[in-house]
């Protein structure tokens, strides 16, 4: 949650243009890149992490009651997704252009889960594999234009969806990848059950947080399956290094997906029942995920809108009545430091409604509470 916050701060308060693209690599340095690639991280774990929570919450229901609540739970992201994120991105309340963004792939990754729930867990499990290792022998399927090509584009590789003259969508996550993530965490939440060895999950964890790495190193050498956008020798030594780890993360693909999870599944394994402060400060933004995104989103885009606003720039010229965006591109920016310190008062200044709202959370009951 809070290296996720660093991303879209530097979404939205970094210098904007193509020399301050962070995976241009005939322009970018290495704390750039370092900025957004370490930011890779996040969705993947996200996704991953909701299908071991889903399993966790299938321990307390019935098969009929978790496949609903994931189900309901799914749609409701994807609206968050359509209404709020939408606005929050676009501020166009006329809806022009709607965003399928991480949500919409939590949520729609969450209802597939949901309709498969009732399945073994093995089958669960190789549904996941095939998905997650063989997604990539699509990339060179191309569709002819059409509602075939228009939904496998949703499913598979990202689109925009053109509605009519005025309206649009534009799916830049692909449902299918995400799901393979997710499908995979189900399976690995059983390693989180009431009673499983904690020697036994850590070795499971670490074993295969070294193997998805190994695959990664392995992957991207060969260079030849896994990902759309093949690494190359470049100006210097440093920019070599770091086309090697630009992997393709829209749409995910295999060696991206490896990159990020094969570290973080060691992470795990290491901090397996971590505790003390440090922890505990951390845990408190992991105990309301979705509230910190909404609000932490809503947060820096107030923060963006006035420094906008304040900087002397004429706002005339941002309006695009009609567009998808209302406050089109705009000269408006800081460097890279002032980036990390504006990061760092983000995340500082939500740890206090984080903590009254997981307070809330556990002292209440109210149904829509779960939704949160």
């Amino acid at each position: 949650m809070v290296i996720m916050t660093l991303d879209h701060c530097r979404d939205f308060l970094h210098f904007q243009g193509p020399e301050y693209n962070p995976t241009n690599m005939a322009t970018t340095t290495g704390i750039l890149f370092f900025t957004r690639w370490i930011t890779h991280f996040c969705a993947p774990v996200f996704v991953f992490l909701s299908g071991v929570s889903a399993y966790l919450a299938g321990q307390r229901r019935s098969k009929g009651e978790l496949a609903a609540f994931l189900i309901k739970r799914g749609l409701w992201l994807i609206i968050a997704d359509m209404t709020i994120m939408t606005l929050l991105f676009s501020f166009n309340p006329k809806f022009n252009g709607i965003m399928l963004e991480v949500l919409w792939a939590i949520g729609g990754s969450m209802i597939l889960l949901g309709l498969l729930s009732r399945l073994p867990l093995r089958v669960i499990g190789a549904v996941g594999v095939v998905i997650f290792f063989g997604h990539n022998l699509l990339d060179s399927v191309q569709l002819p234009q059409g509602t075939g090509a228009a939904i496998f584009n949703l499913l598979f590789n990202g689109t925009v969806l053109v509605i009519n003259k005025d309206h649009l969508i534009l799916g830049a996550y692909p449902l299918l990848p995400w799901t393979g993530a997710m499908l995979l965490g189900y399976v690995y939440g059983s390693i989180y059950k009431s009673g499983f060895n904690s020697i036994h999950r850590k070795r499971i964890l670490l074993l295969t947080g070294i193997l998805l790495t190994l695959l990664f190193i392995g992957l991207r050498l060969v260079n030849l399956y896994g990902d759309p956008a093949p690494w190359a020798i470049q100006k210097d030594g440093v920019h070599t290094v770091l086309s090697f780890f630009n992997t393709t993360k829209r749409p995910p693909s295999l060696i991206y997906l490896c990159m990020t999870l094969g570290p973080a599944l060691i992470l795990l394994s290491l901090m397996d029942n971590a505790q003390g402060k440090l922890a505990g400060f951390f845990k408190v933004y992991g105990n309301v995920p979705f509230f910190y995104f909404i609000v932490h989103f809503t947060f820096i885009r107030i923060i963006n809108v006035i420094l906008v606003m304040t900087s002397g720039i004429d706002l005339s010229t941002m309006k695009s009545p009609g567009a998808p965006f209302v406050w089109g591109p705009v000269p408006f920016g800081y460097p890279l430091w002032v980036i990390y310190l504006i990061w760092v008062f983000v995340f500082s200044a939500l740890y206090f409604p984080c903590r009254w709202f997981a307070n809330y959370k556990q002292t209440h009951k109210q149904w829509w509470l779960s939704y949160l």
